[in-house]
């Protein structure tokens, strides 16, 4: 599947190889420690033309429905469980090996290798992750103090705001709507993943002064893309402990942002109901994560998290963040 005129890059830990440029990420050199995953865009496998995709139930199909009323998603499984074909409402598809080491990547002509970027790089990295093993939070991180911090929260929460906002305190952005976890000795690190933030044009205008800040990722679509250096945002390339969570909580309109501590059983159920590409997980995938979830909050802090609506208090929601972190980070060192 792969050849010598692959373009690399490393996103997630891995070392991906691309037949094409992709859009988004910047090339660099193979870690020949690295897992490697090939990636061939514009073409699909031989078992694409399976008869099950046509006919067959698939057995998953998301409850999300797009503006002509069709399901967003429909995954089917192809060549007993080899492949999971993802199939899009806009006519986008993708097809992954079980074993989370190649991907294919197929569209109509009306859209482009933009489009499939947009795909690629977010819910269908997220499901070949956790098919390696992966465990994944809906969630962004950043660093501070040298350490990874991550926001946890379903869609609309603010994950990639907060993260937009510390960057305008210095602090460097780890990773945007997916953090890739990794478990070694006991001890949690986040892996890093592509030079972008995802970002709508409100909070985009509220932290840069106008909703044209940064470029669309696509013309039909309003999510803006952050990149690296731009408005001095910086992102981080390695893999960091992980040092503590924050759950993103309903919003307020008068007082101030403000942490508070969780019950260990609110975390986790908060960590649960947040796992990223849940969908495609058997029994046997979903008991390991509980049990990888379990380690985490036993481990790591997690707190929870309120800000105000007004986004232009998000200097505040800043400097409490980071004050938390300190006090924490300096209760650590109390007990060594």
């Amino acid at each position: 599947m792969l050849s010598e005129t692959d373009f690399s890059y490393s996103v997630f830990g891995l070392s991906v190889r691309s037949n094409l440029p992709i859009p988004g990420l910047s090339p660099a050199n193979v870690n020949p420690v690295a897992p490697v995953v090939g990636v061939r865009l514009g073409d699909f496998p031989g078992v694409a033309s399976d008869s099950a995709s046509r006919n067959a139930k698939p057995f998953y199909v998301s409850s999300f429905l797009s503006p002509s009323g069709e399901p967003a998603l429909r995954i089917w499984s192809l060549a007993d469980g080899a492949v999971l074909h993802l199939c899009y409402f806009d006519g986008m598809q993708f097809w992954v090996d079980r074993e989370g080491k190649s991907i294919w990547a197929s569209w109509p002509n009306e859209l482009s290798i933009e489009d499939a970027a947009t795909y690629l790089l977010g819910p269908v990295l997220g499901l070949l992750l956790r098919l390696r093993g992966a465990t994944c939070l809906h969630s962004s991180a950043v660093v501070i103090n040298g350490k990874a911090v991550a926001f946890v929260g379903s869609a609309g929460a603010g994950k990639s705001t907060t993260a937009a906002a510390l960057a305008g305190y210095g602090c460097s952005v780890l990773s945007d709507d997916i953090v890739a976890l990794s478990e070694l000795g006991g001890a949690f690190e986040v892996l890093p993943s592509y030079p972008y933030l995802s970002l709508w044009p409100e909070p985009l205008s509220t932290l840069y002064g106008s909703a044209e800040a940064a470029p669309r990722f696509i013309p039909s679509w309003e999510k803006r893309c952050l990149s690296d250096g731009s408005h001095g945002v910086k992102f981080e390339g390695r893999a960091l402990p992980l040092a503590g969570i924050y759950i993103l909580g309903p919003r307020h309109e008068e007082s101030a942002a403000t942490v508070t501590p969780i019950s260990r059983e609110t975390a986790f159920l908060s960590l649960v109901a947040n796992a990223y590409a849940t969908n495609i997980l058997s029994k046997e995938m979903r008991a390991r994560e509980f049990e990888v979830l379990s380690r985490l909050i036993a481990r790591v802090p997690v707190r929870q998290v309120s800000a105000s609506q007004d986004l232009h208090r998000v200097d505040e929601l800043c400097r409490v963040i980071c004050a938390d972190c300190g006090s924490q980070a300096t209760s650590s060192n109390d007990k060594i």
